[in-house]
């Protein structure tokens, strides 16, 4: 990368489905190779919603409620933060009273050594002079009590300044997030219904919280194993298990939370008949919808994102989006996106064919079935004339090619041939 070893890079992918032309891709960005997926979500919907310009109505209720929360939090740790620095003065003033007292006894005790030795007195266990000597021992022990616990709460006091420091900032972000989601509120004039199904890697508790208050519905798996886990240890003889699919069955648990995220969920623990083994996994929906009424609706509906997974593939094997063609930054951005206008291309080209083309030189059936393949790594790669006739341009294949016999013609379509090089058409002078 840039003549450096580094750790090369992913593309962010956002694709749309269009009832017209099938799937279109919207948005491309690149980032470095160590970047984890599951923090890109947000960023993602958000580059479709700017790309759309159609965006769910927030949910600022949620919003402010947390805000409230986080504001309580930041309150309750001021005070916390305010005893302590209270409890700090009342020990630095505790400390200096008893160094006040330690010295004087000190004073005292070397007073009445000199008055024992001048009077040559024995020092006995209950003299003037051992009770002295036994006091200032009591003093400069609780002295050192004092220090200790002085030496304590000012560590105290600095990790509650740390506290407090990062809640004021939590506060200060919900305060921005229910001030910008209040805006795109009032600029959205006509929001919709939108659905958002995430995989797993995506499932983290933080982006289910922030997606749901952005207003979507959503559908999706848990980021770790912990939720499948403690599902499995709820599970109790009244259960029943639902047939979902040829080797899958699931049980629905309604209002139930995750760790991390503050909104209730309607789960699903999914189990998969695999040989001899049983695996596990968890279903997440948040929404309007009755997803735990009828369970093989909900496991159809989710692993229905595998059209999502096939523009993946697409991407990788067909457009070849993320193959390394060039090494700087710059040249990484050009590249996706050209393959970006490429995959839409022909797309749109597979719409004209189905609409304006006499002759279809592939069945396609519907833009959404264009043979997407087939288009790129043979229609693509397939010997034509090209002539000019009264009515327009034709398009013959040849007979050595795979559309042997198939021509398209219509009205006057753009074209340009191939110019040679340092080649002009105008005649020479004389």
């Amino acid at each position: 990368m840039s003549d450096h070893v580094q750790l090369g890079y992913q593309a962010a992918l956002v694709s749309m489905q269009s009832p017209t032309y099938g799937r279109l891709w919207v948005s491309v960005k690149p980032h470095p190779g160590n970047t984890i997926a599951c923090t890109q979500a947000e960023a993602s919907i958000l580059a479709a919603e700017a790309c759309t310009h159609v965006r769910p109505r927030r949910r600022t209720e949620l919003v402010q409620a947390r805000l409230e929360a986080a504001v309580a939090d930041e309150a309750r740790a001021g005070t916390h933060l305010a005893k302590a620095d209270e409890t700090v003065q009342h020990e630095q003033a505790g400390v200096a009273t008893l160094m006040a007292q330690v010295q004087q006894s000190r004073e005292a005790l070397a007073h009445l050594e000199q008055r024992y030795r001048a009077a040559q007195r024995p020092e006995r266990p209950t003299s003037q002079l051992a009770q002295a000597r036994e006091r200032l021992g009591v003093m400069e022990r609780r002295l050192a009590r004092g220090q200790a616990r002085l030496g304590r709460v000012p560590q105290a006091c600095e990790r509650l300044r740390v506290t407090l420091t990062a809640l004021a900032q939590v506060a200060t972000t919900w305060r921005e997030r229910l001030a910008r989601f209040e805006a795109e509120n009032a600029a959205t004039h006509a929001p919709i219904q939108a659905v958002i199904r995430l995989d797993a890697g995506f499932g983290t508790a933080e982006n289910v919280a922030v997606l749901i208050e952005m207003g979507y519905d959503l559908y999706t798996k848990p980021y770790n194993h912990q939720v499948t886990t403690r599902l499995r240890r709820q599970l109790t003889d009244e259960h029943v298990w639902t047939r979902v699919g040829a080797n899958a069955e699931m049980i629905a648990f309604a209002d139930h939370t995750i760790s991390g995220c503050p909104y209730t969920l309607d789960l699903a623990l999914e189990r998969f008949y695999t040989g001899e083994t049983i695996r596990s996994s968890t279903l997440l929906h948040y929404g309007s919808e009755a997803v735990t009424t009828d369970l093989p609706a909900w496991f159809a509906f989710y692993n229905a994102r595998q059209v999502i997974e096939a523009g993946i593939k697409e991407g990788q094997a067909i457009f070849q989006m993320h193959h390394l063609k060039v090494r700087a930054a710059p040249a990484l951005w050009v590249q996706e996106q050209f393959a970006v206008f490429a995959a839409n291309l022909v797309r749109w080209a597979a719409h004209w064919l189905d609409t304006q083309c006499p002759q279809v030189v592939v069945s396609t059936g519907t833009p959404s079935a264009a043979p997407v393949k087939e288009f790129v790594h043979v229609g693509a790669h397939t010997s034509a004339w090209v002539s000019l006739r009264p009515d327009g341009y034709q398009l013959v294949f040849t007979s050595q090619s795979a559309y042997a016999g198939h021509c398209l013609q219509t009205g006057p379509w753009a074209l340009q041939l191939p110019l040679p090089l340092f080649e002009s058409c105008l005649p020479e002078a004389a």
